[in-house]
Protein backbone atom coordinates (compact mmCIF):
# COMPACT_ATOMS: atom_id res chain seq x y z
CA UNK A 1 0.00 0.00 0.00
CA UNK A 2 1.80 3.40 -1.18
CA UNK A 3 2.16 5.50 1.91
CA UNK A 4 2.44 9.35 2.36
CA UNK A 5 5.42 10.38 4.07
CA UNK A 6 4.72 14.64 4.05
CA UNK A 7 1.31 14.96 3.51
CA UNK A 8 1.30 15.13 -0.33
CA UNK A 9 3.73 12.74 -1.67
CA UNK A 10 3.85 9.29 -2.31
CA UNK A 11 6.40 6.77 -1.09
CA UNK A 12 5.72 3.67 -1.92
CA UNK A 13 8.10 2.66 0.90
CA UNK A 14 11.12 1.63 -0.72
CA UNK A 15 14.41 1.49 0.92
CA UNK A 16 16.86 4.12 -0.06
CA UNK A 17 20.75 3.68 0.49
CA UNK A 18 22.72 5.80 2.07
CA UNK A 19 24.05 9.45 1.38
CA UNK A 20 27.14 11.02 1.84
CA UNK A 21 24.79 14.54 1.33
CA UNK A 22 24.49 15.93 5.17
CA UNK A 23 21.08 17.65 4.38
CA UNK A 24 19.57 13.71 3.28
CA UNK A 25 18.09 12.07 5.56
CA UNK A 26 18.47 8.30 5.13
CA UNK A 27 14.96 6.20 5.23
CA UNK A 28 15.49 2.42 6.42
CA UNK A 29 18.94 2.76 7.44
CA UNK A 30 19.30 5.22 10.89
CA UNK A 31 17.03 5.75 13.88
CA UNK A 32 15.44 8.74 15.21
CA UNK A 33 16.81 10.43 18.31
CA UNK A 34 13.64 12.22 18.75
CA UNK A 35 10.89 12.17 21.33
CA UNK A 36 8.67 14.00 18.50
CA UNK A 37 6.42 11.60 16.25
CA UNK A 38 8.15 13.23 13.17
CA UNK A 39 6.71 12.35 9.38
CA UNK A 40 9.28 9.67 9.84
CA UNK A 41 10.30 7.49 11.97
CA UNK A 42 13.79 6.36 10.50
CA UNK A 43 15.17 9.47 11.03
CA UNK A 44 14.98 13.28 11.97
CA UNK A 45 14.59 15.92 9.76
CA UNK A 46 16.85 19.27 10.00
CA UNK A 47 16.17 21.78 12.31
CA UNK A 48 15.68 25.35 11.50
CA UNK A 49 17.22 27.53 13.97
CA UNK A 50 15.67 30.85 12.77
CA UNK A 51 13.78 32.70 9.54
CA UNK A 52 13.91 35.68 8.62
CA UNK A 53 12.37 36.84 5.64
CA UNK A 54 12.09 34.65 3.01
CA UNK A 55 15.20 32.98 4.69
CA UNK A 56 15.32 29.68 6.68
CA UNK A 57 18.65 29.42 8.68
CA UNK A 58 19.42 25.18 9.25
CA UNK A 59 21.48 23.54 11.60
CA UNK A 60 23.45 22.27 8.96
CA UNK A 61 24.40 25.37 8.34
CA UNK A 62 22.31 26.29 5.02
CA UNK A 63 20.24 29.02 4.27
CA UNK A 64 16.91 28.38 1.85
CA UNK A 65 14.94 30.71 0.12
CA UNK A 66 11.15 29.35 1.05
CA UNK A 67 10.09 30.03 -2.22
CA UNK A 68 6.83 28.31 -1.01
CA UNK A 69 5.74 29.81 2.23
CA UNK A 70 6.13 25.89 4.02
CA UNK A 71 2.54 25.09 2.13
CA UNK A 72 1.32 28.63 0.72
CA UNK A 73 1.64 29.99 5.07
CA UNK A 74 4.10 32.16 5.05
CA UNK A 75 2.05 35.23 2.87
CA UNK A 76 4.33 38.16 4.51
CA UNK A 77 7.26 36.14 4.87
CA UNK A 78 9.23 35.25 8.76
CA UNK A 79 10.17 37.28 11.13
CA UNK A 80 8.56 39.83 11.26
CA UNK A 81 8.50 42.19 13.77
CA UNK A 82 4.96 43.60 14.13
CA UNK A 83 3.65 40.47 14.72
CA UNK A 84 5.83 39.66 17.51
CA UNK A 85 4.64 42.79 19.21
CA UNK A 86 1.35 42.22 18.35
CA UNK A 87 1.18 38.93 20.18
CA UNK A 88 2.84 39.59 22.85
CA UNK A 89 0.72 42.50 23.38
CA UNK A 90 -2.33 40.39 23.40
CA UNK A 91 -0.76 37.77 25.65
CA UNK A 92 -0.31 40.91 28.41
CA UNK A 93 -3.96 41.36 28.00
CA UNK A 94 -6.13 37.81 27.78
CA UNK A 95 -4.16 34.68 26.32
CA UNK A 96 -7.47 32.25 26.65
CA UNK A 97 -11.00 32.19 27.62
CA UNK A 98 -13.74 29.79 27.24
CA UNK A 99 -15.62 31.34 24.09
CA UNK A 100 -19.06 29.58 25.25
CA UNK A 101 -18.65 32.64 28.08
CA UNK A 102 -16.86 35.29 26.94
CA UNK A 103 -15.75 36.85 23.75
CA UNK A 104 -12.73 39.41 23.40
CA UNK A 105 -11.69 42.20 21.08
CA UNK A 106 -8.81 40.53 19.42
CA UNK A 107 -11.70 38.17 17.78
CA UNK A 108 -14.04 40.72 17.06
CA UNK A 109 -11.82 43.01 15.09
CA UNK A 110 -10.84 39.98 12.85
CA UNK A 111 -14.37 39.11 12.13
CA UNK A 112 -14.65 42.75 11.39
CA UNK A 113 -12.10 42.90 9.34
CA UNK A 114 -12.56 39.57 7.13
CA UNK A 115 -16.51 40.27 6.90
CA UNK A 116 -14.95 44.19 5.29
CA UNK A 117 -13.07 42.55 2.90
CA UNK A 118 -16.34 40.62 1.40
CA UNK A 119 -18.16 43.49 1.17
CA UNK A 120 -20.43 42.76 3.31
CA UNK A 121 -21.42 39.28 0.69
CA UNK A 122 -20.51 37.07 4.53
CA UNK A 123 -22.27 37.80 7.50
CA UNK A 124 -20.25 35.87 10.40
CA UNK A 125 -17.02 34.21 10.98
CA UNK A 126 -16.02 31.38 12.91
CA UNK A 127 -12.40 31.14 13.90
CA UNK A 128 -10.46 28.01 14.78
CA UNK A 129 -7.01 26.30 14.65
CA UNK A 130 -6.35 24.89 11.20
CA UNK A 131 -8.05 24.20 7.92
CA UNK A 132 -8.76 20.58 8.39
CA UNK A 133 -11.04 22.06 11.49
CA UNK A 134 -12.27 24.67 9.80
CA UNK A 135 -13.85 22.09 6.65
CA UNK A 136 -15.31 20.33 9.30
CA UNK A 137 -17.02 22.90 10.66
CA UNK A 138 -18.23 23.90 7.17
CA UNK A 139 -19.31 20.56 6.47
CA UNK A 140 -21.64 20.60 10.29
CA UNK A 141 -22.84 24.27 9.45
CA UNK A 142 -24.47 22.94 5.88
CA UNK A 143 -26.23 20.13 7.00
CA UNK A 144 -27.54 22.40 10.04
CA UNK A 145 -28.45 24.85 7.58
CA UNK A 146 -30.61 22.32 5.80
CA UNK A 147 -32.03 20.73 8.96
CA UNK A 148 -33.45 24.14 10.17
CA UNK A 149 -34.39 25.43 6.67
CA UNK A 150 -37.28 22.62 7.18
CA UNK A 151 -37.88 19.61 8.03
CA UNK A 152 -38.30 18.22 4.25
CA UNK A 153 -34.61 19.29 4.06
CA UNK A 154 -33.37 17.12 6.76
CA UNK A 155 -32.44 14.37 4.43
CA UNK A 156 -29.45 16.58 3.42
CA UNK A 157 -26.64 14.62 4.33
CA UNK A 158 -24.59 14.10 0.78
CA UNK A 159 -21.78 16.49 -0.23
CA UNK A 160 -20.04 16.13 -4.08
CA UNK A 161 -16.61 16.94 -4.55
CA UNK A 162 -14.39 16.27 -7.47
CA UNK A 163 -11.68 13.98 -7.83
CA UNK A 164 -7.88 14.60 -6.91
CA UNK A 165 -9.19 17.32 -4.69
CA UNK A 166 -8.17 18.15 -1.02
CA UNK A 167 -9.90 19.40 1.96
CA UNK A 168 -7.60 18.16 5.13
CA UNK A 169 -7.04 15.20 7.24
CA UNK A 170 -9.48 15.17 9.52
CA UNK A 171 -11.75 12.10 8.68
CA UNK A 172 -15.06 14.21 7.90
CA UNK A 173 -12.68 16.62 5.33
CA UNK A 174 -10.90 13.41 4.12
CA UNK A 175 -13.88 11.94 3.33
CA UNK A 176 -15.12 14.37 1.13
CA UNK A 177 -12.00 15.25 -0.44
CA UNK A 178 -10.72 12.77 -3.79
CA UNK A 179 -7.21 12.70 -3.00
CA UNK A 180 -6.18 8.89 -3.68
CA UNK A 181 -3.13 8.94 -1.93
CA UNK A 182 -4.43 10.11 1.20
CA UNK A 183 -7.70 8.12 1.22
CA UNK A 184 -6.48 4.99 0.80
CA UNK A 185 -5.16 3.47 4.66
CA UNK A 186 -8.14 5.19 5.81
CA UNK A 187 -10.52 4.32 3.14
CA UNK A 188 -12.92 1.52 5.97
CA UNK A 189 -13.23 4.58 8.25
CA UNK A 190 -14.32 7.05 6.14
CA UNK A 191 -17.90 7.63 5.36
CA UNK A 192 -19.67 6.90 2.11
CA UNK A 193 -22.00 9.63 2.19
CA UNK A 194 -19.50 11.52 -0.29
CA UNK A 195 -18.96 11.79 -4.43
CA UNK A 196 -16.36 13.26 -6.55
CA UNK A 197 -17.22 14.60 -10.30
CA UNK A 198 -14.32 15.43 -12.62
CA UNK A 199 -11.77 18.57 -11.82
CA UNK A 200 -11.99 21.95 -14.14
CA UNK A 201 -8.60 20.71 -14.92
CA UNK A 202 -8.46 21.81 -18.27
CA UNK A 203 -4.85 20.24 -19.46
CA UNK A 204 -5.91 17.20 -18.73
CA UNK A 205 -9.77 17.36 -18.79
CA UNK A 206 -10.19 19.23 -22.09
CA UNK A 207 -10.85 16.82 -25.22
CA UNK A 208 -8.49 18.54 -26.87
CA UNK A 209 -6.34 22.34 -26.65
CA UNK A 210 -9.12 23.73 -29.13
CA UNK A 211 -11.48 22.57 -27.20
CA UNK A 212 -13.96 26.04 -26.24
CA UNK A 213 -14.15 26.63 -22.95
CA UNK A 214 -17.70 26.87 -23.20
CA UNK A 215 -17.93 23.29 -24.28
CA UNK A 216 -15.92 22.06 -21.85
CA UNK A 217 -17.91 23.94 -19.46
CA UNK A 218 -20.79 22.10 -20.46
CA UNK A 219 -19.43 18.70 -20.06
CA UNK A 220 -18.71 19.42 -16.52
CA UNK A 221 -22.16 20.92 -15.73
CA UNK A 222 -23.80 18.03 -17.03
CA UNK A 223 -21.88 15.44 -15.47
CA UNK A 224 -21.92 17.56 -11.93
CA UNK A 225 -26.43 17.10 -12.64
CA UNK A 226 -26.09 13.64 -13.59
CA UNK A 227 -24.48 13.10 -10.44
CA UNK A 228 -26.98 15.17 -8.37
CA UNK A 229 -29.43 13.15 -10.08
CA UNK A 230 -27.36 9.32 -9.23
CA UNK A 231 -27.70 10.38 -5.25
CA UNK A 232 -30.85 12.23 -5.44
CA UNK A 233 -31.03 16.18 -5.46
CA UNK A 234 -33.22 15.85 -2.42
CA UNK A 235 -29.98 14.29 -0.44
CA UNK A 236 -27.43 16.75 -1.50
CA UNK A 237 -26.11 19.27 1.35
CA UNK A 238 -23.35 21.36 -0.67
CA UNK A 239 -20.80 20.93 -3.57
CA UNK A 240 -17.70 21.58 -2.78
CA UNK A 241 -14.31 23.17 -4.33
CA UNK A 242 -11.07 25.11 -4.45
CA UNK A 243 -11.26 28.04 -6.27
CA UNK A 244 -8.28 27.12 -7.51
CA UNK A 245 -6.54 23.66 -6.63
CA UNK A 246 -4.04 24.12 -4.61
CA UNK A 247 -1.33 20.57 -3.67
CA UNK A 248 -3.31 18.19 -5.54
CA UNK A 249 -3.21 19.48 -8.36
CA UNK A 250 -0.66 22.19 -8.60
CA UNK A 251 -2.23 26.02 -8.63
CA UNK A 252 -5.14 24.46 -11.35
CA UNK A 253 -7.88 27.59 -11.98
CA UNK A 254 -10.79 27.21 -13.77
CA UNK A 255 -11.70 28.18 -17.23
CA UNK A 256 -13.95 30.97 -17.69
CA UNK A 257 -17.58 30.37 -16.85
CA UNK A 258 -17.41 26.66 -14.81
CA UNK A 259 -18.13 28.06 -11.38
CA UNK A 260 -21.14 30.17 -12.88
CA UNK A 261 -22.29 26.44 -14.18
CA UNK A 262 -21.76 25.10 -10.85
CA UNK A 263 -23.74 27.86 -9.29
CA UNK A 264 -26.76 26.60 -11.32
CA UNK A 265 -27.08 23.46 -10.61
CA UNK A 266 -26.45 23.74 -6.61
CA UNK A 267 -29.41 26.56 -7.13
CA UNK A 268 -31.19 24.57 -9.32
CA UNK A 269 -31.60 21.68 -6.60
CA UNK A 270 -31.27 23.62 -3.49
CA UNK A 271 -27.83 22.75 -2.22
CA UNK A 272 -24.97 25.11 -0.95
CA UNK A 273 -21.64 26.21 -2.78
CA UNK A 274 -19.04 25.75 -0.16
CA UNK A 275 -15.36 27.38 -1.74
CA UNK A 276 -12.63 25.92 0.15
CA UNK A 277 -9.90 28.35 0.24
CA UNK A 278 -7.27 27.39 2.68
CA UNK A 279 -4.23 27.78 0.26
CA UNK A 280 -5.90 29.89 -2.50
CA UNK A 281 -7.43 32.25 -0.42
CA UNK A 282 -5.84 35.86 1.59
CA UNK A 283 -4.72 37.10 -1.40
CA UNK A 284 -2.84 34.28 -2.57
CA UNK A 285 -3.95 34.46 -6.26
CA UNK A 286 -3.97 38.03 -6.31
CA UNK A 287 -7.87 39.13 -7.82
CA UNK A 288 -7.71 41.99 -9.66
CA UNK A 289 -9.79 45.12 -8.28
CA UNK A 290 -13.03 44.92 -9.83
CA UNK A 291 -16.19 47.71 -8.84
CA UNK A 292 -18.13 45.67 -6.94
CA UNK A 293 -14.57 44.45 -5.39
CA UNK A 294 -12.40 47.22 -5.52
CA UNK A 295 -9.92 45.87 -2.95
CA UNK A 296 -10.47 42.22 -3.43
CA UNK A 297 -8.33 39.36 -1.16
CA UNK A 298 -10.62 36.13 -1.98
CA UNK A 299 -9.98 34.06 -5.19
CA UNK A 300 -13.75 33.65 -5.60
CA UNK A 301 -13.76 37.82 -5.81
CA UNK A 302 -12.10 37.25 -9.26
CA UNK A 303 -13.88 37.79 -12.09
CA UNK A 304 -12.68 34.57 -13.34
CA UNK A 305 -15.15 32.80 -10.71
CA UNK A 306 -17.54 34.98 -11.10
CA UNK A 307 -20.03 33.64 -8.11
CA UNK A 308 -20.49 34.44 -3.97
CA UNK A 309 -20.23 31.28 -2.04
CA UNK A 310 -22.66 30.21 0.72
CA UNK A 311 -19.55 29.30 2.55
CA UNK A 312 -16.13 29.73 2.43
CA UNK A 313 -13.07 28.61 4.49
CA UNK A 314 -9.52 30.18 5.01
CA UNK A 315 -6.21 29.15 6.60
CA UNK A 316 -2.17 29.17 5.83
CA UNK A 317 -2.21 32.78 4.96
CA UNK A 318 -5.20 33.74 6.86
CA UNK A 319 -2.46 34.32 10.20
CA UNK A 320 0.71 33.78 7.94
CA UNK A 321 2.33 30.92 9.88
CA UNK A 322 2.69 33.28 13.12
CA UNK A 323 -0.07 31.26 15.11
CA UNK A 324 -2.22 27.99 13.96
CA UNK A 325 -5.72 29.68 12.91
CA UNK A 326 -8.00 28.98 10.10
CA UNK A 327 -11.67 30.70 9.61
CA UNK A 328 -15.34 29.53 8.37
CA UNK A 329 -17.48 32.25 6.63
CA UNK A 330 -21.55 32.09 6.37
CA UNK A 331 -23.15 34.32 4.10
CA UNK A 332 -26.47 35.56 4.86
CA UNK A 333 -28.66 32.81 3.43
CA UNK A 334 -27.35 30.73 5.89
CA UNK A 335 -26.86 32.75 9.00
CA UNK A 336 -30.52 34.17 8.79
CA UNK A 337 -31.88 30.35 8.78
CA UNK A 338 -29.83 29.11 11.90
CA UNK A 339 -30.92 32.85 13.27
CA UNK A 340 -34.70 32.06 12.43
CA UNK A 341 -33.99 28.54 13.87
CA UNK A 342 -31.97 27.51 17.15
CA UNK A 343 -30.12 30.46 17.16
CA UNK A 344 -26.73 28.71 17.16
CA UNK A 345 -24.28 26.72 15.57
CA UNK A 346 -24.40 23.34 16.87
CA UNK A 347 -20.60 23.11 16.80
CA UNK A 348 -17.83 23.94 19.04
CA UNK A 349 -13.52 24.02 19.73
CA UNK A 350 -12.17 24.72 23.11
CA UNK A 351 -9.58 27.09 21.28
CA UNK A 352 -12.27 28.58 18.58
CA UNK A 353 -11.86 32.19 18.65
CA UNK A 354 -8.33 32.19 20.72
CA UNK A 355 -7.20 35.89 20.86
CA UNK A 356 -3.44 35.23 20.32
CA UNK A 357 -4.70 33.51 17.39
CA UNK A 358 -7.14 36.25 16.42
CA UNK A 359 -4.37 38.84 17.10
CA UNK A 360 -1.94 37.38 15.23
CA UNK A 361 -4.07 37.02 12.35
CA UNK A 362 -5.57 40.29 12.19
CA UNK A 363 -2.09 41.67 12.50
CA UNK A 364 -1.16 39.92 9.35
CA UNK A 365 -4.28 41.17 7.62
CA UNK A 366 -3.73 44.97 8.25
CA UNK A 367 0.06 44.30 7.20
CA UNK A 368 -1.74 42.91 3.89
CA UNK A 369 -3.92 45.87 3.48
CA UNK A 370 -1.55 48.91 5.19
CA UNK A 371 1.75 47.27 2.80
CA UNK A 372 -0.60 47.36 -0.71
CA UNK A 373 0.85 44.33 -0.79
CA UNK A 374 -1.77 43.22 -3.13
CA UNK A 375 -0.63 45.41 -5.56
CA UNK A 376 2.94 43.96 -5.42
CA UNK A 377 1.13 40.45 -5.74
CA UNK A 378 -0.67 41.65 -9.33
CA UNK A 379 2.60 43.22 -10.61
CA UNK A 380 5.17 40.91 -9.24
CA UNK A 381 2.69 37.44 -10.14
CA UNK A 382 2.20 38.57 -13.86
CA UNK A 383 6.30 38.54 -13.91
CA UNK A 384 6.37 35.09 -12.00
CA UNK A 385 4.08 33.59 -14.38
CA UNK A 386 5.48 35.03 -17.17
CA UNK A 387 9.26 34.18 -16.82
CA UNK A 388 8.17 30.54 -15.51
CA UNK A 389 6.18 30.36 -19.39
CA UNK A 390 9.41 31.78 -20.70
CA UNK A 391 12.04 29.92 -18.93
CA UNK A 392 10.42 26.63 -17.37
CA UNK A 393 7.76 26.14 -19.78
CA UNK A 394 10.27 25.21 -22.91
CA UNK A 395 12.03 22.13 -20.82
CA UNK A 396 11.40 18.53 -22.69
CA UNK A 397 9.79 17.42 -19.18
CA UNK A 398 7.39 20.35 -18.44
CA UNK A 399 4.04 19.96 -19.55
CA UNK A 400 2.31 22.52 -17.74
CA UNK A 401 2.77 25.71 -16.34
CA UNK A 402 -0.66 27.35 -14.60
CA UNK A 403 -1.76 29.44 -11.47
CA UNK A 404 -2.49 32.79 -10.77
CA UNK A 405 -0.57 35.85 -8.33
CA UNK A 406 1.83 34.22 -6.41
CA UNK A 407 0.44 30.65 -6.70
CA UNK A 408 2.28 28.62 -9.97
CA UNK A 409 2.36 24.84 -10.50
CA UNK A 410 4.50 23.27 -12.94
CA UNK A 411 3.33 19.81 -13.89
CA UNK A 412 5.87 16.90 -15.28
CA UNK A 413 5.07 15.06 -18.15
CA UNK A 414 7.41 12.08 -19.42
CA UNK A 415 5.94 12.90 -23.62
CA UNK A 416 5.00 16.62 -23.87
CA UNK A 417 2.69 15.33 -27.26
CA UNK A 418 0.67 12.32 -24.92
CA UNK A 419 0.82 13.73 -21.72
CA UNK A 420 1.99 11.33 -20.26
CA UNK A 421 2.99 11.03 -17.05
CA UNK A 422 6.16 9.11 -14.94
CA UNK A 423 6.08 6.49 -13.21
CA UNK A 424 5.67 7.09 -9.20
CA UNK A 425 8.99 5.01 -8.76
CA UNK A 426 10.93 7.98 -10.74
CA UNK A 427 9.79 9.94 -7.70
CA UNK A 428 10.11 13.17 -9.64
CA UNK A 429 8.23 15.77 -7.65
CA UNK A 430 10.22 14.66 -4.67
CA UNK A 431 13.05 14.52 -6.08
CA UNK A 432 12.99 17.71 -7.86
CA UNK A 433 11.99 19.15 -4.49
CA UNK A 434 15.27 17.14 -2.44
CA UNK A 435 17.64 18.62 -5.27
CA UNK A 436 16.54 22.32 -4.64
CA UNK A 437 17.03 21.66 -1.26
CA UNK A 438 21.12 21.09 -1.78
CA UNK A 439 23.58 22.86 -2.66
CA UNK A 440 24.29 25.02 -4.70
CA UNK A 441 20.62 25.36 -4.98
CA UNK A 442 19.18 26.03 -1.42
CA UNK A 443 15.39 26.85 -2.55
CA UNK A 444 12.20 25.50 -1.57
CA UNK A 445 9.85 23.70 -4.34
CA UNK A 446 6.74 21.90 -2.92
CA UNK A 447 6.14 18.49 -4.19
CA UNK A 448 2.83 17.47 -4.90
CA UNK A 449 1.70 13.88 -6.78
CA UNK A 450 -1.24 12.27 -8.01
CA UNK A 451 -1.37 15.17 -10.51
CA UNK A 452 -2.65 12.86 -13.57
CA UNK A 453 -5.22 10.39 -11.99
CA UNK A 454 -4.69 10.39 -7.94
CA UNK A 455 -2.13 8.15 -8.61
CA UNK A 456 0.52 9.04 -11.66
CA UNK A 457 1.59 12.52 -12.02
CA UNK A 458 4.06 14.63 -10.46
CA UNK A 459 4.18 18.49 -10.25
CA UNK A 460 5.88 21.56 -7.86
CA UNK A 461 4.37 24.63 -6.89
CA UNK A 462 5.68 28.09 -6.07
CA UNK A 463 3.86 30.19 -3.19
CA UNK A 464 6.08 33.17 -2.42
CA UNK A 465 5.84 36.00 0.40
CA UNK A 466 3.38 38.60 -0.73
CA UNK A 467 6.49 41.49 -0.11
CA UNK A 468 8.74 39.30 -2.65
CA UNK A 469 10.82 41.77 -4.76
CA UNK A 470 11.65 41.81 -8.54
CA UNK A 471 15.01 40.28 -8.00
CA UNK A 472 13.71 37.90 -5.72
CA UNK A 473 11.21 36.36 -8.49
CA UNK A 474 13.92 36.60 -11.33
CA UNK A 475 16.52 34.51 -8.76
CA UNK A 476 13.20 32.41 -7.97
CA UNK A 477 12.39 31.78 -11.44
CA UNK A 478 16.20 30.88 -12.77
CA UNK A 479 16.82 28.44 -9.76
CA UNK A 480 14.02 26.72 -10.49
CA UNK A 481 14.85 26.49 -13.89
CA UNK A 482 18.30 25.28 -12.93
CA UNK A 483 16.86 22.70 -10.47
CA UNK A 484 14.79 21.23 -13.25
CA UNK A 485 17.49 21.16 -16.10
CA UNK A 486 19.89 19.47 -13.73
CA UNK A 487 17.81 16.90 -12.36
CA UNK A 488 16.47 15.46 -16.10
CA UNK A 489 19.97 15.45 -17.24
CA UNK A 490 20.32 12.75 -19.68
CA UNK A 491 23.32 10.98 -18.38
CA UNK A 492 22.14 10.65 -14.76
CA UNK A 493 20.82 7.23 -13.76
CA UNK A 494 17.27 7.33 -12.71
CA UNK A 495 17.67 4.53 -10.20
CA UNK A 496 21.04 6.43 -9.11
CA UNK A 497 18.66 9.30 -8.37
CA UNK A 498 16.64 7.73 -5.72
CA UNK A 499 19.93 6.46 -4.40
CA UNK A 500 21.48 10.29 -4.35
CA UNK A 501 18.44 12.63 -3.47
CA UNK A 502 16.54 10.29 -0.87
CA UNK A 503 13.32 11.82 0.71
CA UNK A 504 14.02 14.49 3.49
CA UNK A 505 11.52 13.53 6.57
CA UNK A 506 9.66 16.93 6.01
CA UNK A 507 8.97 18.41 9.72
CA UNK A 508 7.83 21.44 8.37
CA UNK A 509 5.18 20.56 5.28
CA UNK A 510 0.90 20.69 5.53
Amino acid sequence: MPLINDGNVVDDGHIIKASSHPAVAVHGHSKSNSSVLHRSLHSDPLRVVSAKGNYLHLSNGQKIFDATGGAAVACIGHGDERLRRAVSEQMESISYCHSLFYATSATEELANVLIESTVGEMAKVFVVSSGSEAMEAALKLARQYHVEKAPKESQRSHFIARQQSYHGTTLGALAVGGHVARRALYEPMLSDTNSRVSPCFAYRGKKASTEPDATYVERLEAELDSEFQRVGPQNVAAFIAEPVVGAALGCVPSVSGYFKAIRRVCDKYGALLIFDEIMSGCGRVGPEPTERYPKPLHAWQDPLVGVVPDIMTMGKGLGGGYMPVAAVLANHRVIDTLSRGTGSFSHGQTYQGHPVACRAALEVQRIIRDDDLMTNVRKQGGLLGGLLKEKVAIHWAVGDIRGKGFFWGIEFVADKDTKAPYDPSDTVAMGIHELAMQEPYNISLYPGTGTSDGRLGDHVLLAPAYNVTEEDIRYIVDTTASVIEQFFRPHIDRGALRVKYAPLALGSMA
